[in-house]
């Protein structure tokens, strides 16, 4: 499924878009188990979802952490995925030849906060036609994104999302500015909220990346009700035990009632 048509989708279902998935490929059992309930979640609400997870973890905190299965095991996961159950998918990309080697699996590309402004790697991303979705920098302004977005179109690519995933506040927190998503709407692309990123507690001495989960419904509910294009929530069938990101994924059996409250908003201020 290409950037139209999850454009017109999103259209005809006059609902956000959701991106969601585990936060990295650890096996094909769970990436079968959250997209099978994804797909269906999507059918119950009428939301177009991207299934989301990378392929590989470039920027962990900890020589010790989990960084993937391999390259090729985690985008032939992900490339399983998009043909069992018909459904856009979306990985991360680190490096430039990363972009010509996900582009074979995967529909979108993201661009880490981190890796935002980038050039080579922006314009490497644009050379594969797909999709690119830019998070916003935890350094950035929103409206700053214009000029990774002028990156872009320089070169003729204009299928591109941006996300907002909070500001450093000090060393160990993120803010979010909820007025960054009408600013960066104004750029005149789709922008979605990372409710769970955005909840993270960075740069913990232990070497592993803290979390307030239980705050996703507050930021996803939030995002809504001011209008975003799309929200990004990452969502495994036990968070505990995942191998990234442990402390800011929502668990897979709280994702249809949280759906249910933000179609809600999403109707009201419709």
């Amino acid at each position: 499924m290409d950037f139209t048509e999850v454009l017109r989708q999103i259209s005809n279902s006059k609902n956000f878009f959701l991106i969601a998935g585990p936060c990295a490929v650890e096996s094909e059992e769970v990436c079968f188990e959250v997209a099978d309930h994804l797909s269906h979640l999507s059918t119950v609400f009428n939301i177009p979802i991207v299934f989301k997870s990378s392929f590989k973890k470039a920027n962990r905190s900890s020589i010790h952490s989990f960084t993937g299965i391999g390259d090729i095991p985690g985008l032939e996961i992900l490339r399983a995925v998009k043909n069992k159950w018909k459904m856009p998918v979306l990985t991360d990309i680190h490096t430039v030849s990363d972009a010509s080697m996900a582009a074979d699996y995967v529909d979108v590309l993201q661009i880490p906060a981190f890796l935002c402004r980038q050039t080579d790697l922006l314009l490497a991303a644009a050379a594969t036609g797909k999709t690119i979705n830019i998070k916003k920098g935890q350094f950035l302004a929103p409206e700053s994104m214009i000029h990774a977005v002028e990156k872009l179109k320089e070169v003729g690519h204009d299928k591109i999302w941006l996300t907002e995933r909070g500001n450093s506040f000090g060393y160990h927190d993120l803010v979010v500015d909820f007025r960054s998503i009408p600013i960066m709407q104004q750029i005149g692309l789709p922008v979605v909220m990372d409710c769970t990123h955005s909840n993270q507690k960075p740069n913990q001495t232990s070497g592993v990346t803290g979390g307030a989960a239980q705050f996703i419904d507050t930021m996803a509910c939030a995002a809504v009700a001011v209008g975003v294009d799309g929200l990004f929530i990452e969502t495994h069938p036990n968070p505990s035990v995942a191998k990234s990101d442990a402390a800011n994924m929502l668990p897979l059996n709280q994702l249809e009632k949280l759906l249910e409250k933000l179609s809600k908003i999403r109707q009201a201020i419709s």
